[in-house]
């Protein structure tokens, strides 16, 4: 099992008090496409071409469950699930 099915499986369990760094790296090992923020923006934002979903995540500190929930819909797009 990879560092990136690890961490997927602990933000299933428990989806608060995650870094963007957690999540780029999942979103990286699933083939999810990751726009990082530029020009004044704060937030990333993570798609992949056979999903609809786009999803945006703050960068900064703490990231609300939410935004973990809404990015697990996407790996589970995905991943077809």
């Amino acid at each position: 099992m990879s560092k990136a099915d690890k961490i997927l499986g602990q933000m299933r369990r428990n989806p608060l008090d995650w870094r963007i760094e957690d999540i780029i790296r999942v979103a990286e090992s699933k083939g999810i496409l990751v726009r990082k923020p530029g020009g004044g923006s704060s937030h990333v934002t993570f798609g992949h071409p056979s999903s609809d979903l786009i999803v945006t995540v703050p960068a900064k500190r703490p990231i609300k469950s939410v935004y973990i929930k809404n990015f697990l819909g996407l790996v589970d797009a995905v991943e077809g699930k």
